[in-house]
């Protein structure tokens, strides 16, 4: 390593930074960069909370997306 990495702490990802790569890795458009510096600087718990909450959310929507279709065309 030179001595400009070794000086610099890799500093901890902010919420929006950790929001982003979830939403980019859910899509499956993820850069290279942005996932070594997910390993490098993210905390895994922060990762897997973000994870498991925007799946639930996913999920919530595309229930809510088929009643609301099923509703309209008349399916009880």
């Amino acid at each position: 390593m030179s001595e400009k990495q070794e000086q610099q702490s890799p500093s901890p990802m902010r919420f929006r930074d950790t929001l982003m790569s979830v939403l980019a890795a859910a899509l499956g458009v993820q850069s290279n960069k942005a996932r070594e510096r997910d390993f490098s600087q993210g905390k895994p718990s922060h990762f897997i909370m973000l994870g498991l909450g925007f799946t639930a959310l996913f999920v919530l929507i595309v229930l809510g997306v088929v009643k609301l279709v099923l509703k309209l065309s008349g399916v009880n």
